[in-house]
Order: structure tokens, then C-alpha cells, then sequence
């Protein structure tokens, strides 16, 4: 007890450790991973997050829970919800009941939280309910809602309001498939489908699934896009995202795209578990994601806390030239909110040689490149380069058609076998310009490729200081445009 009230009372960081994030969700203290329960309600973005309050390794789950109005600059609150009689509190989501659908809220609206029980490899579903925007949570009496129907992996409900069928819908992961219930009160709920059987990637378990439904730009069109987590296999080894565009009638859903198609969500190491705001203010659909990997979450170096969440992304749909939908992915539009001051403006020319394109400021900042495709061959940039390190690099290579992310040289990316490595992202070498932004922290690098049509998300661990940023090209002159400003802390 005397460590949970320490918890809720906590003494104040600095928020100046090493590789401590500054335009990025951390906890003060102690382990994190899955973001959970994300929902807008009444002025306030919430994040609840599986969060293990006595150690910095995965471990009993907890819900915490932080608040924001702008999806980036967060309030820590108090734990949310604590292990019980039926378990751990696993990944899940969270609603607004705005007609009081659930009879909780005497007639009025209120958050609901729909999240699972875990007691070992033993997984129902279950609710609670909060009537003071997220303060106090109540677990709902009838718990389980969903009893294990005898699935080992049977977690992660994602849950909204399916308006066309007036209903609840949940959206659960289940072993390597998605299995879709529905409810007209939050309690009761009843088996529709399923998705999944030779579809997509499966070289691990499926996890923490999102379901919504977006408009395609410049066009009539609406697509469904599931959001499905793989547990191994990914892209870039270890855990990672996929997902699936397509039409969902309230009960079923139906993949437009041949089924061995793998849609990847980021092509780097550490984007994994997106969840998507429930009940946002506008018509914009944001996600966000935790910064890790399972092959090594539990050994990275930082203290006193362990994981970072990623940049909220805004999600949207474009249909390219050949007909086929894409998913893009762009910062939150609040990110602009953080902007501090330029520190580049200007049109190099890269050679052979090495270019310092100019010191490297305080993390965290925005670094974009447009170079014409039709010049490039193989350009590389560098990051926290400095006299004692080597840093990491940024390779485009044309032929290949890849974008690659190289962080073996980083001093500190050897304490684990899996962490030092490349990833690399397709593009599209048809397109007249070749845009890249980089915003990077003080831990990771997050790549957003020509407008977020690819995104690599990588961790970082950089030592010393009085970096510089470098660019070099093996095909004589080649002319880049760089434009670059820096952010300020969250933290302050």
C-alpha cells in the first residue's frame, strides 16, 4: 500500500534522464506498454496504458492513466484500475455511453471502459464505469461480460457505436483471428463473425485490433480499415502492425485485398499495439502506439521508467494512380502547437563527401528533405553524429526502391542481440519528389515518407553531445531542400 500511495503522490521528475522523451507520453516511473482506453470527453483526451507500478519490467497489469488537450502535452492521474478477483487488467478500450445505454448514468452519459481479465492464460471480457470524467472507476457487478468460451488468447476488446445497426460493436482478438460481437447495452453481447484464416500475417498472435471506418480523399468512396497486431513476424523482425481496408455490415468483415497481402502499419522496429480515439470532436481519426518490441522491451536501458508511446498520428485514405487505397499517416495537426524555432532553411548540394548540413539541436526536433526522384541514386543522411560516436543513418536507395533506418553503430544498441539493426521501407520511385520528415527525441526517430504513405519508427540511444546532422550522395551533385525546426519539452 505504502507504494501506491508513493505512486499517486510522486515526487517530481526532472524529465532530463537519458533518452527521456520530450514530445512523447512517458510515465514518471516504472514499466508501460499498450495504450488503452483512448477516448475524448468532455475537453480532455484520455490515455489509460498497461502500466506495472512496482518495477520496471513487465508485470501485474494496471490501467494508468494521464489526460491531455492536445494529445501531446499530458497531466498524470492517478492509477485507474487495479488487478482483482478475476485477474489482471489487460489492454481494452473505452466509450462514451451518451444515451445511457448501460442504465449507469441515471439517464445522463458517462465513460465506459471495456478492457480484459486476466488471470494467467485464463481471458474474459469485462466493464467498468466512471461518472467523473475518468477519476474513480466502478467495475460493473456482472463481471465477466464475456466469459472465456475456451480460447487461450482471447483478448483486447475494441469497442464503438456501429450507427448503422444501432449497436455496440466489439472487435476482440482471439489466437491468430479477430472474433466480432455486438450489444445494445454494454453487457450483453452476442457472437457475430469472424476474420482472419489465411489472411494477412501470422507469424505470431494477434493482438489489440481497431476497427473504423474512413472516408477515401478526393472521392465518394468509404473504406473500413482493422488494425491487427502481430505478436512476431513483423516487418522488421519481432512485433509489429498490419492492416486490412474493406466493408464491415455490423456483423461481418469483408477484405477488399487479396488475402496474402500484408499491409504493414510501420515498417521499424517499434510501433506496436495503435489504438485509434474513441468519440473525437471532429471528423479526424488519431492513433497512437507504444514504442517498443516484445524481442527486447523489458532490458532497454532507461531509468526510472521503461517505453515511450509514438507521436499521435492522424490516419486517412488516398487512392492512388493504380486504383489501390493507401493509408497514410501524419503527426497530429497539434503538433504544431510545440514549435519552437527554426534552425535550417536552406538548399544544399550533396557530393561524395560527407556534408555537415548543420549542428545537430536539442532533441526534440523536425528535419525534412525533398530531393527530385529522377536525381537520386543512393543518398544517406546521418543523426547524432559527434567526434566519439557514429550515430544512425537514413539510406535511400533508388534502386532498391527502400528507405533505410540503420542504428547498429549507436553505441549503446548492443544490449541486446535483437536491437542493433536495419529497416527499411518501400517508395514510391515514380513520383517527381522524394519528401522525408524526421522528427526525432531524444529516443527515437519517427520517418514520415512522402506524407506519411510509409512510416519507420525506430528507438535511439544516443551518447555524448555537440552532434551534428550529415548528408552524402553517390551520384555527384545531387540538390536538397532542408528545412528543420525544433520542438519544446512537454515536460516543462
Amino acid at each position: 500500500m505504502e507504494e501506491q500511495l508513493k505512486h499517486e503522490s510522486p515526487a517530481q521528475s526532472l524529465y532530463n534522464e537519458p533518452y527521456r522523451p520530450h514530445i512523447h507520453f512517458t510515465p514518471e516511473s516504472q514499466w508501460m506498454n499498450d495504450p488503452n482506453g483512448m477516448v475524448y470527453y468532455e475537453g480532455e483526451y484520455h490515455l489509460f496504458y498497461q502500466y506495472h507500478p512496482h518495477g520496471k519490467t513487465w508485470g501485474p497489469m494496471h490501467w494508468g492513466h494521464a489526460v491531455s488537450v492536445d494529445m501531446y502535452q499530458w497531466k498524470h492521474l492517478p492509477i485507474a484500475m487495479e488487478p482483482d478477483s478475476l485477474g489482471m487488467i489487460f489492454s481494452g478500450s473505452a466509450v462514451v455511453d451518451w444515451h445511457d445505454t448501460t442504465g449507469f448514468f441515471n439517464g445522463s452519459h458517462g465513460l465506459v471502459a471495456l478492457y480484459t481479465s486476466a488471470d494467467g492464460d485464463f481471458q474474459q471480457q469485462s466493464i467498468a464505469f466512471s461518472k467523473d470524467k475518468g477519476r474513480t472507476w466502478h467495475k460493473y457487478e456482472g463481471n465477466p461480460v464475456i466469459p472465456n468460451p475456451g480460447i487461450k488468447d482471447f483478448r483486447d476488446p475494441k469497442v464503438f457505436w456501429h450507427e448503422a445497426s444501432k449497436k455496440w460493436i466489439m472487435v476482440l482478438a482471439a489466437g491468430q483471428e479477430i472474433m466480432f460481437y455486438r450489444s445494445s447495452d454494454l453487457k450483453t453481447w452476442e457472437y457475430t463473425s469472424k476474420f482472419g484464416e489465411n489472411q494477412g500475417a501470422h507469424g505470431g498472435v494477434w493482438e489489440c485490433p481497431d476497427l473504423f471506418q474512413l472516408p477515401v480523399a478526393n472521392s465518394d468512396k468509404t473504406k473500413w480499415v482493422l488494425e491487427v497486431d502481430v505478436q512476431a513476424g513483423a516487418a522488421a523482425g519481432g512485433s509489429g502492425g498490419q492492416y486490412f481496408i474493406g466493408q464491415f455490415d455490423g456483423k461481418e468483415f469483408v477484405n477488399e485485398a487479396p488475402k496474402e497481402n500484408v499491409l504493414w502499419v510501420d515498417y521499424g522496429k517499434d510501433f506496436y499495439a495503435a489504438q485509434s480515439f474513441s468519440d473525437m470532436p471532429d471528423s479526424r481519426r488519431v492513433w497512437l502506439a507504444w514504442m517498443s518490441n516484445w524481442q527486447y522491451a523489458n532490458e532497454v536501458p532507461t531509468h526510472p521508467w521503461r517505453s515511450a508511446m509514438s507521436l499521435p498520428r492522424e490516419v486517412s485514405l488516398t487512392e492512388g494512380e493504380d486504383g489501390k487505397i493507401k493509408l497514410l499517416q501524419q503527426p497530429a495537426s497539434e503538433i504544431k502547437g510545440l514549435i519552437n524555432k527554426e534552425f535550417i532553411n536552406s538548399t544544399v548540394q550533396l557530393s561524395h563527401v560527407e556534408k555537415i548540413l548543420c549542428l545537430q539541436p536539442d532533441a526534440p526536433f523536425s528535419l525534412t528533405f525533398k530531393m527530385k526522384t529522377d536525381d537520386l541514386s543512393r543518398v544517406a543522411f546521418s543523426f547524432y553524429n559527434s567526434g566519439t560516436t557514429n550515430g544512425c543513418n537514413l539510406v535511400i536507395d533508388k534502386e532498391a526502391g527502400e528507405i533505410t533506418f540503420d542504428r547498429e553503430k549507436m553505441k549503446m544498441s548492443h544490449f541486446h542481440k535483437d536491437f542493433p539493426a536495419k529497416t527499411s521501407a518501400p517508395f514510391d520511385t515514380e513520383k517527381v519528389y522524394l519528401k522525408i520528415e524526421a522528427i526525432v527525441d531524444r529516443g527515437s526517430v519517427e520517418i514520415f515518407i512522402n506524407d506519411g504513405e510509409q512510416t519507420l519508427t525506430n528507438l535511439v540511444l544516443p551518447e555524448g553531445e555537440s552532434f551534428s546532422i550529415s548528408g552524402a550522395s553517390n551520384n555527384g551533385e545531387l540538390e536538397v531542400d532542408c528545412k528543420g525546426h525544433s520542438f519544446i519539452s512537454i515536460w516543462k
